[in-house]
Formats: structure tokens, C-alpha cells, sequence
């Protein structure tokens, strides 16, 4: 059963601004066919004990706890710029 036209690929084609061969769309429709049937396949596994998770491997959140640690003043982090304004870095502008 044929579930992507050469219809379709061309339509789909012309929204992409793309030039295909005749032999390409044919081409086009047989794999895109193919990969939904490959799809279709994945819908007959049993998943009902399968617990959802959104990455394949067991990642966990890397980073260190946020703690309060002594930092630089306001006065030694502006020591060195080349300009400043009101106790901000003063940068020049980007936009218009």
C-alpha cells in the first residue's frame, strides 16, 4: 500500500524550493514509504512496562551545588575597564 504519492514529494518539493528528476520523486516516495513502515513496526513493541525517560542513558545534573563564595567587589571588578558608567561596565552599543 503506496502511503507517499509522487504527488506528495512533489508537493512537499516545491514548499522546500527544491528541483526534482522524475526518477528522484519515485526515488523519494519508495523511501519515505519505506520509513514509515519501519515506524509503523515501532508501534507493535510493548511498551506498557517501559518507564518514559527523555534521553537514552541514565544522565544526571553535573553541576555543583550553587553556593555563596567571596568574589571581587564592584570596585575591583571595574579597576581594569576601559570605561565604566554608574558602577556598570560601559560597552558600546549594538543596536540602532
Amino acid at each position: 500500500m503506496e502511503r507517499i504519492t509522487k504527488d506528495q514529494v512533489k508537493h512537499v518539493a516545491n514548499l522546500a524550493r527544491l528541483d526534482f528528476t522524475e526518477k528522484e520523486i519515485e526515488q523519494y516516495a519508495v523511501q519515505l514509504d519505506e520509513i514509515i513502515s519501519f515506524a509503523e513496526k515501532l508501534n507493535e513493541i510493548d511498551t506498557e512496562n517501559v518507564e518514559p525517560t527523555s534521553h537514552v542513558l541514565d544522565v544526571r545534573n553535573v553541576l555543583r551545588e550553587d553556593e555563596v563564595k567571596p568574589s571581587l567587589s564592584r570596585d575591583e571588578s571595574l579597576k581594569n575597564a576601559p570605561d565604566q558608567k554608574d558602577g556598570q561596565f560601559k560597552v558600546p552599543s549594538v543596536l540602532e
